[in-house]
């Protein structure tokens, strides 16, 4: 029997990584296109799930495949390994549509994700697709399956954009899953090549290998409102129905006990030491936090978890449990040591209270992963001079270095958009180590100013002599070779607007 929907993970690592793609970058399993096939497969729906990006399939490949299953629908989900990723996804789905359509796929072709949420009827207009979604999706694919089959219209598919005739029809509104552990219990680990799967290389320092690896998500929102962050878009529209205020964002979790299931299944069938908590922020809710910690201390898998957390919600009790948890890195949201752009993105610690807290870390052995970006409004050549500074006297295990970008979704996309602030011509620009980059700029600079900045403070950074015996007297020096390995890799740049 022919498959009803078969759900895409699609391509596209070295677009959008360049050279990185090879050997340094994860390979991340498609957690939202797995946690949206649980929740179908639940239904007793006739789907399957496909990650080309993992197979490195290329884009003839994968339309041969879908062709070869006889589906009647394909879903290409537009999400990556963190909200930001999903605009620079489209290209990696455009290329793919091309192919279906010049193999003449016959089925229906939906996307989703937060990019197309974001800019639903724009995606339509731009895209040989039949329907985009609107919202987060699972019961707007469970509805397409309905439709596809005779049993409702297609007016009635719920959260979705079509065309017709001349006209773009956005229909009503899709419910967000209110029942994470009954509906979406987890993923389905079966249908994806878990050989695959490979940690980030910091993720792995120290360790044996960087494989077998997962993420999972153990909540999905944030309550915060950073201003360069769209994790919220595929969500607005169901918060809409629960009559959520606008400022107010959802956050839901799944139950500690299917957390633990999920990882039970991961290192019992898969043998997966390292883990990434892909939460965008998993250290918040503290009796989340600690069931999940209490559940695998008790375990004792001597695990390799990385998660993040924000520079004030950890203190000295929960960092010694992350620890004994085999939760071995944290990743701070830092952003920058400017303290007019730090209230511009609603981050408001102090200091003091990062130095505390990196501290507190420290003591607990758990290693520091820093997030930084250049380029925010108030930043000046100046400033970011010393946020890089800043980085390298904090003695971090790894930073990631990005640029201000104006991903759609974002509070900072929509101030772009109404003060005419340029934008990357394609949305492949969007992609943080694409030839074709264009962060946003500043009130003094220009993007191509900022991402030159950015590239130079990176290769900085791994190059200090501070950093580099750092992680030789805490790793060892097979890790500083790779790091000094890792900084000889310079990415390709169109530095002019």
């Amino acid at each position: 029997m022919s498959l009803d929907l078969l759900i895409v993970n699609p391509g596209g690592r070295k677009e959008t990584y360049q050279g990185l793609s090879t050997d340094l970058t994860a390979i991340e399993p498609p957690i939202w296109a797995g946690l949206i096939t649980t929740f179908l497969l639940n239904r007793k729906r006739n789907v399957s799930l496909l990650d080309s990006n993992a197979l490195g399939l290329s884009d003839r490949d994968t339309a041969q495949e879908i062709v070869s299953t006889g589906a009647k629908s394909v879903a290409i989900v537009i999400y990556g390994h963190n909200p930001s990723a999903s605009t620079q996804t489209m290209p990696a789905a455009r290329s793919l549509v091309t192919e279906l359509k010049q193999q003449n796929y016959s089925g229906k072709i939906i996307l989703i994700g937060g990019h197309v949420a974001a800019l639903p009827k724009q995606t339509l207009i731009d895209e040989e697709v039949d329907f985009v979604c609107t919202g987060e999706g699972p019961f707007t694919l469970d509805d397409l399956i309905k439709y596809i089959n005779g049993e409702i219209k297609e007016s009635e598919i719920r959260g979705i954009v079509y065309k017709y005739k001349d006209n773009y029809i956005q229909t009503k509104a899709s419910p967000l899953v209110e029942d994470l552990d009954q509906d979406m219990s987890g993923i389905p680990w079966h249908l994806l090549p878990m050989e695959k799967y490979r940690s980030h290389n910091w993720h792995a320092f120290g360790e044996k290998s960087r494989m077998p690896y997962a993420s999972i998500y153990t909540t999905l929102g944030c309550p915060y409102k950073c201003s360069f962050c769209c994790i919220q878009a595929p969500f607005k529209e169901g918060e809409k129905i629960k009559g959520y205020k606008e400022t107010t964002n959802s956050y839901r979790k799944w139950s500690s006990k299917t957390i633990l299931n999920e990882i039970d299944t991961l290192v019992k069938e898969y043998g997966v030491k390292n883990i990434k908590f892909a939460d965008e922020l998993f250290v918040l809710d503290k009796r989340h936090v600690t069931e999940i910690c209490d559940g695998l201390i008790e375990r004792n898998y001597d695990l390799n978890i990385w998660a993040y957390s924000r520079v004030d919600t950890i203190n000295k009790e929960l960092a010694s449990k992350l620890y004994k948890a085999g939760i071995k890195w944290i990743c701070l949201g830092i952003e920058t040591d400017n303290t007019s752009s730090q209230s511009m993105v609603n981050k408001t610690f102090t200091q003091d209270q990062l130095k505390e807290t990196i501290s507190l870390l420290k003591s607990s052995n758990i290693s520091i992963i820093g997030n930084y970006i250049f380029g925010l409004t108030c930043d000046t050549l100046e400033s970011m001079e010393l946020t890089l500074k800043s980085a390298i006297d904090l003695d971090l295990d790894f930073v990631n270095f990005y640029c201000a970008m104006a991903y759609p979704g974002s509070s900072l996309y929509k101030d772009a958009i109404e003060k005419n602030i340029p934008l990357p011509s394609n949305w492949s620009g969007y992609s943080q180590h694409s030839k074709n980059c264009l962060p946003l700029a500043t009130e003094t600079l220009s993007g191509s100013e900022v991402l030159k900045f950015r590239d130079n403070a990176f290769h900085h950074f791994f190059s200090s002599d501070r950093y580099l015996n750092y992680v030789s007297n805490k790793f060892g020096e097979e890790v500083k070779l790779e790091i000094i390995n890792m900084s000889k890799n310079r990415l390709e740049r169109d530095y002019n607007e």
